[in-house]
């Protein structure tokens, strides 16, 4: 495989476009009004790409980049897209801050959607501005990357685009481009536009384009409508009890940020639980909590009936109820199997159930960490120790003593050995995870200083979650006590 290929030499198409009209409106990005200059790249994100890094330090791809020139191939579009915001249907939405630039497909024959966040108003932009702040980049290109880490399905990203150009949010703020990059950006909004407006054959022909590019296996399917909304469960079921049981909390989960390919989308207000809090709400305008850490499985099977919805013109309503009845065994049975690995058990048992969830009432009545606490957990001595040191992250040491006693049990009755075991924990509980203060220290430095490298440290870090990395341990401490004041609204 060669990398050696600059930005123009990649092999562009956009299947997207070539959709009728009514799904997008063609429009190139809008250039920044002060000169560009590259904050950050992600060489492993080139890499999906077959992209040289190095061209990323000519001028010509800032300019190719941010639309001051026009890549050979292109066929920009803004996405056409509607959705449930906060329960509530909102009849039109679509890309109004960024624009999907094109496809690149790479030696493997894999596609990589370039999609352009910041590139300017849109039709669809309501009352935005069409920018993107360099703060909110930020955020989310160290989150795809760390979630990719984690082996979470994910967007990526491949660099951040910034200028002097003013933009206001809360306050005045420098713009930013960020260019993005996943399979596809279709999302449950696509489908339920064209529910809503009744213009059904729209919809019919996005189910078929969403098959033929992405789930090719289902191509032969009796029903494939039916069969492509089972997929859709699935995946986004399996999604789901990742992100519970690393303890991400997304902060915002309208339709219009759910992937169709059970992918995670559209970072904001997202968090990493710090203190164990089952009902964690890191979204600031999340006033009544609808998006809560532990409402996020119920949301997305909720989510998942709007979809069913908006495909009813296509599928029999038994057919899709039934697939829709299959979201909660799915998560169980992954949310289940995760968890097991987390505790280093290596078969299942009636009693595990409860094990975990008064784990974790116990850390919620502590409010213990959670990353530091499982990572923790791996060097539990089945012996006759008394693992003092997990024991003093709890408050109440003896309601703690009573689980270690159960846990120390249920290790000894399938003859768990604790060298093995620390190894498979390690491998499954990561070291390291996005903390909010992280990714602000590393925004305050770049908005303020222009000092883009504690990004790319982050960034190098994230990747590898789970090693031990003695010269960065500061970033597996806890948060300090500053992190707490961090307030994370939809406009992050």
């Amino acid at each position: 495989m060669s990398l050696s290929r600059r930005l123009e030499d990649l092999t562009f198409e956009n299947t997207y476009a070539a959709l009728p009209e009514a799904f997008y409106r063609r429009l190139a990005p809008t250039p920044f009004t002060e000169p560009p200059y590259l904050v950050t790249f992600n060489r492993d994100a080139a890499g999906l790409l077959d992209l040289d890094p190095d061209d990323a330090q000519r001028p010509e791809f800032l300019d190719y980049m941010t639309g001051r020139r026009t890549l050979p191939g292109l066929d920009p579009v803004a996405m056409l897209y509607s959705g449930h915001q906060f329960g509530m249907y909102v009849s039109q939405l679509g890309d109004g801050r960024a624009i999907l630039l094109g496809e690149v497909k790479n030696e493997r024959g894999q596609k990589w959607d370039l999609h352009l966040k910041g590139a300017g108003l849109t039709p669809f932009s309501r009352d935005g501005d069409g920018r993107a702040v360099l703060r909110s980049t930020i955020r989310e290109y160290l989150c795809g990357e760390a979630m990719h880490g984690l082996g979470i399905p994910t967007t990526r990203s491949l660099c951040i685009i910034g200028s002097d150009e003013k933009v206001w949010r809360e306050r005045i703020e420098t713009g930013a481009m960020l260019v993005r990059l996943s399979p596809s950006h279709v999302r449950f909004g696509s489908f339920e536009v064209f529910y809503y407006r009744r213009q059904y054959e729209h919809l019919a022909r996005l189910a078929e384009y969403v098959i033929d590019q992405h789930f090719p296996h289902l191509q032969d399917a009796p029903d494939r409508p039916v069969a492509l909304f089972a997929d859709v469960v699935s995946l986004t079921a399996k999604l789901m009890a990742q992100w519970q049981v690393v303890g991400f909390a997304h902060g915002v989960m309208n339709t219009d940020n759910m992937s169709i390919l059970g992918v995670t989308l559209d970072y904001g207000p997202f968090g990493f639980m710090d203190a164990y809090d089952a009902g964690l709400v890191c979204n600031h305008s999340d006033h009544h909590g609808r998006y809560a850490f532990n409402q996020q499985p119920s949301i997305a099977l909720w989510n998942l009936s709007c979809l069913a919805q908006a495909l009813l013109p296509l599928a029999g309503e038994d057919p899709l109820k039934a697939a829709l009845h299959t979201f909660q065994p799915i998560f169980d049975a992954h949310y289940s199997a995760h968890m097991q690995r987390k505790l280093g058990l290596q078969k299942s048992q009636p009693e595990d159930e409860k094990l975990v969830w008064d784990l974790l009432a116990l850390m919620q009545g502590s409010r213990v960490d959670y990353t530091i606490f499982f990572r923790a957990l791996s060097g539990f001595d089945t012996g006759a120790g008394t693992n003092a040191a997990l024991r003093d992250l709890f408050v109440n040491r003896d309601s703690f003593d009573s689980w270690a006693s159960r846990y120390r049990e249920r290790l000894r009755s399938e003859g768990s050995h604790d060298a093995d075991r620390k190894d498979r924990m390690n491998r499954v509980n990561p070291k390291y995870v996005l903390r909010n203060y992280l990714a602000q220290t590393a925004i305050e430095l770049a908005t303020e200083k222009k000092d883009y490298s504690e990004i790319d440290r982050l960034l190098e870090l994230l990747r590898h979650p789970f090693d031990e990395r003695p010269d960065m341990e500061r970033y597996a401490a806890p948060p300090p006590d500053w992190a707490k004041q961090i307030s994370v609204s939809c406009s992050s």
